[in-house]
């Protein structure tokens, strides 16, 4: 069954009637996954299966599960470091930083593909300049090449895993002040200041075969009024045409106030995000939201879209119980571990 263009939430650890009457519905495709949905491994497994039942398709499902302050799930997954502390690394050795960004991927989708997730919304592939808070430590590097070596590396990981990459937030976040969750950030940058060093981790991670972007609700007020995830020159002429990327591009957040530009109705905000090149949009944390807009989907459904989002299912299942029977883990886990207990120590290179 072919899969819909909306991805959307569930309200707590099991489903509720509502749940599984919105999963059902045919514009529906994924589901993102929260903190408030988890209690520990096995309760996770069984609502991910259930998901699936309830939507009569094998449903895409994700969670923004970074590491750092964005790790939705905890007790029973290892605690990741931000990827900034592993970006720091690169400054002594950059073999070794690869190495353990390859290493961290690899173990972060192992776990999550072993409760049956198929992927998350990594690597953070903005370059940080020191001004915006909510990207800050969530960036690898304020060097647009380390920034590209680094989400590589970490995209490497995630493929060995057999879950796909989600690149985020195009064309760059981390040239403005302003949260996007809460305020609609402007960038006055001129186009070529942002192509030579926002744009270019993401255009080596598309000549390298990239899974899937994410756009920022940013407004690059030199080059569109509209926020890069509602913007036909930015998601068609940029990626898709100059870039060439032909992955999925999922919208962030509906509910987000920097995609409020789009429209006071949530309907409008969606089919403004389709029609600029969107083949997924996310409403999350809205219930009443992501009812009008399966309700009110104008755009038609894409053969090409869809055939996108199914690269998107995780591969290599694996059991969670068989996951200590890994040396990789082991060894990874018992790395990252010692950091996550004392800060202060270096991560072994």
């Amino acid at each position: 069954m072919t899969l819909g263009p909306v991805m959307l939430d569930v309200e707590n650890l099991e489903l509720s009637q509502e749940d599984k009457e919105v999963l059902n519905h045919p514009s529906v495709g994924g589901v993102i996954l929260f903190a408030r949905n988890y209690h520990d491994t096995e309760q996770l497994t069984k609502l991910v299966q259930s998901i699936r039942a309830a939507a009569h398709k094998n449903i895409l499902i994700a969670v923004d599960h970074e590491g750092g302050r964005v790790q939705r799930f905890k007790n029973g997954f290892t605690r990741i470091p931000a990827m900034r502390r592993i970006g720091d690394v690169y400054n002594k050795d950059p073999k070794a930083a690869k190495k353990l960004a390859t290493d961290t991927a690899w173990l972060m989708a192992v776990e999550l593909r072993s409760v049956g997730i198929d992927f998350t919304f990594a690597p953070v592939a903005d370059v940080d300049y020191k001004k915006c808070a909510v990207i800050g430590d969530r960036a690898f590097h304020s060097n647009p090449k380390t920034v590209y070596e680094m989400t590589y590396a970490f995209c490497q990981g995630l493929e060995q895993a057999g879950m796909a990459s989600v690149a985020k937030h195009f064309p760059g976040h981390g040239a403005v002040k302003e949260d996007s969750h809460c305020e609609l950030p402007v960038d006055e940058r001129e186009f070529e200041l942002i192509y030579q060093n926002d744009i270019y981790p993401f255009r080596l991670l598309i000549q390298n075969n990239l899974s899937a972007i994410m756009p920022a609700h940013v407004i690059y007020s030199k080059i569109d009024s509209m926020p890069a995830g509602f913007s036909k020159y930015w998601l068609q002429t940029i990626l898709r045409e100059q870039l060439k990327f032909n992955g999925v591009i999922f919208s962030d957040d509906l509910n987000m106030h920097g995609a409020s530009v789009a429209g006071s109705h949530y309907s409008d905000r969606s089919n403004a995000a389709r029609e600029a090149g969107c083949d997924m949009i996310l409403i999350c944390n809205n219930r009443a939201a992501a009812i009008e807009i399966i309700d009110d989907f104008k755009i038609a459904s894409d053969p090409v879209s869809a055939t996108r989002l199914t690269r998107m299912h995780g591969r290599k299942p694996i059991d969670h119980s068989d996951i200590i029977k890994m040396e990789r883990w082991h060894t990874v886990v018992k790395k990252l571990q010692r950091y996550i207990e004392d800060p202060n120590l270096e991560l072994e290179l």
